[in-house]
């Protein structure tokens, strides 16, 4: 059921409130709400009246309900926000919020801020601290938290299960449990359910899971992400190169690195730069850059293709009725490639082939376009001679290349992310343009070329 005051006249009863600075009273309305969306509720105070507003009506929250807040909000609002608020008022957010969360805000905070917080924390959390923020941006050990129940294997179950009573509120997960030896090193797992149901005597011995599956500290996130979808885990263990247990990446932050993933797949399949900025968010300027780059190299390659065409002009002149047909065969071209492009980039990324598959996927296209082409090109050939009134030549013309242009579109369309996997490039820059610049190429030179052998000019 939608909030009240998630609806228009709900926020602007609360944006009233505050720019009549009943602030008591602002805080009771959006108290009414959970968490998530009071934090979205701020976004749109921050959007509407400014960061100045907000931050006084988050300063009103109680302190419990301020934390949770923070760890949902965009982090660029985070930052302005501590940049609004007193050292103490830091601390205790910083203190509630969860490791990895508060690892998150620390990467983003300028060098000065992330200095004065750590001031206040212990040596072992410091230590600690200064580990993760060490790890590479995009590696596991960068997305992992260490608040995880750690178990030993001569622990019975009656001895785990009060362990897990003591610390389970301070750790990310209790349905996993891990067990570890003296040096930290990585036994096995021991489900809460396995627990419950267990004998209180038994040992954790007994019980435990030593086939674990596991990711290394420095595993790209994208490779977690998809160990997380192959088996479905709530929560995966991380490792470092002695095999000792480092942390756990839980299914919440792997739901954050599968969007940023599908967001950049997005735009390289655009062909526009990277980034992690929101749209409206960006410059206008910062907009240009992340565009013009792969616009001018796709401009190059249709001045290429504008010089094959200038290479048959004499064709073109003596049946120039063909032009009108060069639209239509080089837009079913593109498009027939960036359907191919478009399910083998998703095929790659769910794992559903392999480069290995390239001979399979090469022989189910070329059957596939075959069949796609001859339906095209018999309707077309009923179009073009029956409607438009021209003579067989120049239909079998058209609808030759039609057939040639779609199974080699596919070809492309298919081999060229596979292709680019093979060599370690991201198969979604294989995507809609580069594959509508190569089959306008192959386009414009198999339809001259049957031009000149159907018509013999």
């Amino acid at each position: 059921m939608e909030n009240e005051f998630m609806t228009e006249a709900g926020l602007r009863g609360l944006l009233d409130l505050l720019e009549a600075k009943k602030y008591s009273r602002a805080r009771d309305e959006i108290l009414k709400n959970n968490t998530v969306d009071i934090a979205e509720i701020l976004e749109e105070v921050i959007e509407e009246l400014g960061i100045g507003k907000a931050i006084i009506l988050f300063r009103t929250l109680p302190k419990d309900v301020s934390a949770e807040v923070f760890a949902y909000l965009p982090i660029d609002d985070q930052i302005d926000i501590i940049s609004g608020i007193t050292d103490k008022e830091i601390e205790h957010i910083i203190d509630e919020l969860s490791f990895d969360d508060m690892i998150d805000v620390l990467e983003e905070l300028p060098a000065n801020v992330v200095d004065k917080i750590l001031e206040k924390t212990t040596k072992e959390e410091r230590r600690l601290i200064n580990t993760f923020l060490n790890y590479p941006e995009t590696s596991a050990g960068s997305l992992m938290t260490p608040d995880y129940i750690s178990l030993r294997k001569n622990m019975t179950v009656a001895e785990a299960l009060a362990y897990i009573k003591k610390e389970g509120m301070d750790s990310e997960t209790v349905y996993t449990c891990y067990i570890k030896d003296e040096g930290r090193k990585l036994l096995g797992i021991v489900s809460l359910r396995t627990l419950v149901v267990s004998d209180d005597h038994l040992l954790l011995s007994e019980l435990m899971h030593e086939e674990i599956i596991y990711v290394n500290v420095l595993d790209d996130q994208e490779d977690v992400s998809d160990t997380f979808k192959k088996y479905g885990f709530l929560a995966i263990p991380v490792v470092d190169n002695e095999h000792r247990l480092v942390g756990i990446i839980t299914v919440d932050d792997i739901l954050d690195v599968i969007d940023e993933e599908t967001t950049e797949d997005f735009q390289k399949m655009a062909g526009v730069a990277v980034s992690t900025e929101e749209y409206l968010d960006m410059s206008v300027w910062k907009h240009v850059k992340n565009r013009l780059p792969w616009l001018f190299i796709l401009m190059c390659s249709y001045v290429i293709t504008g010089g094959i065409i200038s290479s048959f002009e004499d064709v073109l002149s003596k049946v120039i009725v063909l032009v009108t047909y060069m639209p239509m065969l080089m837009g079913t071209g593109g498009n027939s490639g960036s359907q191919s492009a478009t399910l083998v980039i998703r095929g790659l990324a769910l794992g559903d082939v392999d480069t290995g598959d390239a001979l399979k996927v090469l022989w189910k296209e070329l059957r596939v376009s075959f069949l796609i082409g001859i339906v095209l090109s018999a309707l077309n050939f009923a179009r073009i001679y029956w409607m438009d009134g021209q003579g067989v030549p120049v239909a079998l013309t058209v609808c030759g290349a039609m057939l040639f242009i779609v199974m080699a579109a596919k070809t492309i369309g298919s081999m060229l992310p596979m292709a680019a996997k093979k060599v370690g490039i991201d198969p979604a820059l294989m995507a809609s343009p580069m594959i509508a610049s190569l089959t306008d190429m192959v386009s414009v030179v198999s339809y001259f070329a049957l031009a000149t052998l159907i018509l013999g000019i």
